[in-house]
């Protein structure tokens, strides 16, 4: 069976995916396309979907009787209103991060999809299909570092754009971190808190960077992330895992190792597509074949919504400086298996 699929955003995530779709994976076809800007819709429709029909708008694509699932990349703050319409046509939907850009908006789709009785929502957080997080949640689950201490990580990116903003720091950097760990520990947070440390001087004048977030989770597990967006030398994700018994640390992605010249080097990436490419690759594979199989296995509804509850938390320590709890709506049924 080929899942025939309707694709709302056409920028450079909503085109890469279905590039995916259409070249690198298999069991789907790209039926319809639409943007905001119709016109690029139909370029992209043109070179990597040809024939696939572009409607005005989402909610004119998603109400289309041929397409049975929906890819979500347009812009973040129109995300809920196109899930909120797939869900009331009971069409499966795969929505990129963020699921919706208030946790009040993510909960609305929360209560949606548990009134509907079955998860019909992916949100594209990709960590989780990384090799080297899958390598690393494997030995914490079979024990080999004992009961988990305490996480350090970081999160650099080489340069960010002029329209970056200290609080995108969160919403848009530490936000992958925030769901990776949940998935990674089985454990939620309560509390988070943002230090600055010395402004890096390549940093804009309008922005704070790097910044420190520090987590606690019901078990007690204290995590520690730098979020440095301007360290100009490449993207670099890094996560240490420290138990009882030893040290668990994420692989570095493989790289050729070069001696020249009385040096020895690997290289460093600078794209965060090239990190985790093959991350995407698989998590929408997993979408594909959840809904021929009518049974998704991502990241859920309320993943997104508890990201969304904690990421709002760091925001607010950021202005606050203090310790600010983390506190979430009641867990409903549909979540808990």
């Amino acid at each position: 069976m080929t899942l025939k699929i309707g694709v709302i955003g056409t920028g450079a995530i909503g085109e890469d995916h279905i590039r995916r779709c259409m070249q690198a994976l298999s069991g789907a076809q790209i039926v319809a396309v639409t943007d905001v800007n119709l016109d690029r819709a139909r370029q992209v429709a043109d070179q990597y979907a040809p024939g696939a029909k572009v409607p005005e708008d989402g909610e004119s694509l998603i109400a289309l009787p041929e397409v049975e699932a929906v890819i979500v990349t347009s812009w973040g703050g129109t995300h809920a209103r196109y899930v909120l319409e797939a869900i009331r046509h009971g069409k499966y939907v795969f929505c990129e991060k963020p699921l919706a850009t208030t946790a009040a908006d993510c909960l609305k789709i929360v209560e949606a999809e548990a009134a509907h009785g079955k998860r019909l929502v992916q949100v594209g957080f990709m960590r989780p299909y990384d090799a080297g997080y899958r390598a690393l949640k494997a030995l914490i689950d079979k024990g080999e570092i004992g009961e988990v201490l305490m996480i350090h990580a970081a999160h650099r990116n080489q340069r960010v754009g002029a329209n970056y903003k200290t609080d995108m720091g969160i919403t848009d950097t530490l936000v992958h971190e925030l769901d990776v760990f949940r998935w990674m520990l089985g454990d939620d947070y309560v509390s988070a808190q943002v230090i600055f440390p010395r402004r890096s001087g390549m940093a804009m004048e309008h922005m704070r960077d790097p910044q420190i977030v520090l987590l606690e989770t019901k078990k007690g597990i204290r995590i520690d992330v730098e979020i440095f967006v301007n360290c100009q030398y490449g993207y670099d994700i890094k996560c240490a895992v420290v138990g009882e018994l030893g040290e668990a640390s994420l692989p570095m992605p493989p790289a050729v190792e070069l001696r020249k010249s009385a040096a020895l080097s690997t290289e460093i990436m600078t794209d965060w597509k090239e990190r985790f490419i093959a991350a995407y690759d698989v998590e929408l594979q997993d979408f594909i074949n959840g809904v021929k199989a009518g049974k998704l296995n991502g990241a859920t509804s309320w993943d997104g919504y508890c990201a969304s509850v904690a990421a709002d938390a760091c925001v607010k320590a950021q202005e606050s400086g203090r310790i600010e709890p983390i506190e979430m709506s009641a867990r409903p049924a549909l979540y808990t298996v």
